[in-house]
């Protein structure tokens, strides 16, 4: 935990976890304040969680969220109302601490001079020239006054920012590039699944951000509030600017754990869980190893989601590791989805239904969840009826497996690059914006058809490198994307049916289906999943070797 003193009776901290609220009692803080949204990261600890462990101690605890660098006038003013009545002292986080400070800052604009507010956010560790710049230009930050420029700026250094990054140096190591996230690790999520079976450790599926960022490439470590294409501008946290040649956008998904009333109370409790987050994987395998009978529920939201075969691949996995302990007759399994069918391609149903049987999982598609009830146990659907009604069907369980909603981040539904349902808008094929052509997409982010797997990313990213340096002027041709996507469904330990497929769910195996015949369970293809695919995630995708992804070419 990271306290910076920054006013009399107040101290801001980058993110803190559970482990910390001890440690705050015992430093005498007596309230809390959460400036960070829920959902940001998928490592981040949801507030209710913080919440929960601070009230149990006495300690207020508030939430009081603002998008990165977006932090409004309003925002500042209930700041500065909360902290007056709140007792003293008082730690106020989010990511970083940068919205905080800069909620502070804004709000004594009229109590303390630009310099007074400048020195003390700095004695914190905070550079708040561009809050200031603001004040001093009535609220606007003024694009013109740029802090870095860069001929290629990358925003988000998860799988598809850092494989872009690198596939641009492997083919121009000269190339001025510059990678922006606020993020201290990298993880590699696809891993998760694995560690919710207690196959993977979860250490196994972290790195250090700078471990990952490809030599020749500068970090920015900040996080995007906001676009100004037009100007070819990236507004950052603290209200500093980045300007660019070309720009690469693939920030990833927001998980919209407040969606669901309750269940951001639950997570973590109440036999609530999530292989989609980093810490809640291991609680999973917890729970399966717990459960000796009883019912066990899977839930998955409506897409668009990142890996759409999660929510089965834990509920076959747990089936699969009761079935071996001699329980499964004790335990009854429930998969509600939202989907009309079980996997949106049909070629690989067949084999997915057999598992189904072998498991007697009772399906329930068409079901939404919308309510968590963690101090009964018990989740709410809803579904629609033939004649347009909606019913709420209720279930009481002892394991509940959920997958969140899930949206484009804030920072992006809200910007110019934006479509109408907030992705970003670009060309399926090319991965070039509608409307801005300096400006490319890839990722978790982008409204193409694609599923939204790292296989994906995979694919996409020596797209999107060939057609920036394209673009300046610096290669011959267009390279075509052809919307892959590869999804390991983990139907058993020591078995997979390795979905791969493109635009249109046409079947796009990499190998032949003499070897790994992806519409059947395969020995073969869990070795690949669980010894091979992450070595060829770290030392390949990441490095910028494109074994078995390079980009077909097209005059343009």
């Amino acid at each position: 935990m990271d306290l910076r003193p920054l006013a009399p009776g107040l101290a801001v901290a980058p993110q803190i976890g559970p482990a910390d609220i001890v440690a705050l009692h015992q430093a005498g803080y007596r309230a809390i304040v959460c400036n960070r949204p829920d959902g940001e990261a998928a490592d981040q600890p949801l507030f209710a969680e913080i919440a929960q462990l601070a009230r149990e101690l006495g300690l207020q605890a508030h939430y009081l969220p603002a998008e990165s660098g977006r932090v409004s006038d309003q925002q500042a003013a209930d700041f500065a109302a909360l902290f007056d009545r709140l007792p003293k002292p008082v730690l106020a986080y989010c990511r970083s601490g940068m919205r905080s400070t800069t909620m502070w800052a804004l709000s004594q604009a009229g109590r303390l001079s630009l310099p007074e507010i400048v020195a003390a956010a700095g004695r914190a560790g905070y550079d708040m020239k561009g809050v200031v710049r603001r004040i001093v230009n009535q609220g606007r930050t003024p694009v013109e006054v740029a802090e870095a420029e860069h001929c290629v700026v990358i925003v988000g250094a998860g799988a598809a920012g850092v494989a872009t990054a690198a596939s641009l140096l492997a083919r121009y190591p000269e190339l001025d590039v510059a990678l922006i996230d606020p993020a201290e690790v990298h993880y590699y999520q696809p891993g998760w699944t694995l560690v919710g079976a207690g196959v993977f450790e979860p250490a196994s599926t972290a790195r250090t951000m700078a471990a990952t960022i490809p030599r020749g490439a500068h970090w920015i470590k900040a996080a995007v509030a906001a676009f100004e294409p037009e100007r070819n501008a990236v507004i950052l946290d603290g209200c500093r600017v980045v300007r660019y040649q070309q720009l690469v956008v693939c920030p990833g998904i927001k998980l919209d754990w407040q969606a669901v009333p309750g269940l951001a109370e639950s997570l973590g409790r109440h036999g609530v869980t999530s292989n989609y987050l980093y810490h809640l994987a291991p609680y999973t395998w917890q729970l399966v190893r717990k459960l000796r009978a009883g019912r066990a529920v899977f839930s998955q939201p409506p897409m668009p989601i990142k890996c759409a075969g999660a929510p089965q691949k834990a509920m076959y996995l747990s089936a699969d590791h009761w079935r071996r302990a001699g329980l499964l007759e004790q335990i009854r399994i429930d998969f509600y989805s939202a989907a009309p069918v079980l996997f949106g391609v049909p070629d690989y149903v067949p084999a997915l239904m057999e598992y189904v049987a072998a498991y007697d999982i009772d399906l329930h598609l068409g079901h939404t969840l919308c309510a968590v009830d963690g101090p009964r146990k018990r989740a709410s659907f809803s579904r629609v009826l033939p004649d347009g009604g909606k019913e709420i069907v209720e279930r009481d369980y002892d394991l509940l497996h959920v997958v969140p909603p899930q949206t484009a981040p804030d920072f992006i539904r809200v910007s110019p690059l934006a479509d109408a349902a907030g992705w970003v808008d670009i060309d399926p094929a090319s991965l070039r914006h509608r409307r801005h052509a300096n400006v490319h997409g890839l990722g978790d982010a982008g409204n193409s058809a694609n599923a939204k797997t790292a296989a994906a990313a995979r694919k996409q990213a020596p797209v999107v490198a060939h057609n920036v340096l394209a673009a300046l002027g610096l290669l011959d041709g267009a390279a075509q994307y052809d919307g892959y996507g590869s999804c390991p469904l983990t139907v058993e330990r020591g078995k997979i049916v390795l979905a791969e497929f493109g635009y249109g769910g046409k079947l796009a195996p990499s190998l032949p289906t003499w070897l790994v015949d992806g519409t059947r369970p395969s020995r073969l293809a869990w070795l690949l999943k669980a010894r091979m695919l992450p070595p060829l995630y770290w030392k390949g995708m990441l490095k910028g070797r494109e074994w078995l992804a390079k980009p077909e070419l097209s005059d343009r």
